[in-house]
């Protein structure tokens, strides 16, 4: 069986009133797909689509029960959150591996928003400054600057010509494509290492999302989370500071 570029599997075709596009896929510190993610749960929105691709990674996924799905993005919705809006999130186990498998997806989730009267678009990602933060501020991108007076009063930076790489990947390429078929969208890009999933990184995130959209999020399991990502990062620079005496010991020898 020849497989399509993208199959979407519809569970259900909801009826929404303008709603907005949320996407957040796994990427730099994962802070999109945590945010997602947590959005989707905190909020128990209804999954109404999957969607399978020759461009995602040839691999299942095993459960706790040991039964296996194959990898997908998935598409969930919610009504009346926060000031009144209906929302869209995308989610998923991986972005696209190639260029064109990039563009295939994002065209095809790009279609379900016009089909369902999407709006405005929001994509969530990480943005690597190399180096632990505790605070981490968060950087925005936008198709048409008067979106710009939307994000500033709600704490989101705009940096001359940052990032300077663009934005690669899916919140890019979603935008780009948005912008051509007439919806406007907004990149929010939280500071991150990158070295560690980035729990912190996603809250900064989460809390300008929540702040437009007039909803009150709980961040506590992010923030187990982050506490847990500590936990590990304290160890490591333990035992790296450990092996530092250690050399300066054996630098006795010399000399």
């Amino acid at each position: 069986m020849m497989m399509q570029e993208v199959i979407v599997r519809y569970i259900e075709r909801p009826q929404l009133d303008h709603p907005l596009l949320i996407e957040g896929l796994p990427g730099v510190g994962n802070v999109g797909k945590l945010a997602a993610e947590h959005l989707v749960e905190e909020l128990k929105l209804k999954k109404f689509a999957e969607l399978f691709s020759k461009y995602l990674p040839p691999q299942v996924m095993v459960g706790d029960d040991g039964t296996i799905r194959l990898v997908r993005h998935e598409l969930f919705y919610g009504r009346d959150i926060g000031k009144g809006m209906d929302i869209v999130v995308l989610a998923g186990d991986f972005q696209g591996l190639t260029p064109e498998g990039q563009y295939e997806l994002a065209n095809s989730a790009i279609g379900i928003a016009k089909d369902l009267g999407v709006d405005r678009i929001f994509t969530l990602g990480g943005y690597g400054v190399i180096k632990l933060m505790d605070e981490p501020g968060v950087l925005g991108a936008v198709t048409e600057p008067a979106l710009r007076k939307d994000m500033e009063p709600l704490g989101v930076i705009f940096r001359r010509g940052e990032p300077s790489s663009g934005i690669i990947g899916a919140s890019g390429i979603l935008l780009g494509l948005g912008e051509l078929e007439g919806i406007p969208g907004i990149c929010l890009m939280g500071e991150t290492s990158g070295y560690f999933v980035d729990p912190r990184s996603a809250r900064s995130v989460l809390k300008v999302l929540a702040a437009y959209i007039g909803l009150e999020l709980d961040y506590s399991k992010l923030d187990d989370k982050a506490r847990q990502i500590d936990e590990i990062t304290s160890r490591i620079k333990e035992n790296i500071e450990d092996e530092v005496e250690e050399g300066k010991d054996d630098l006795r020898y010399f000399g």
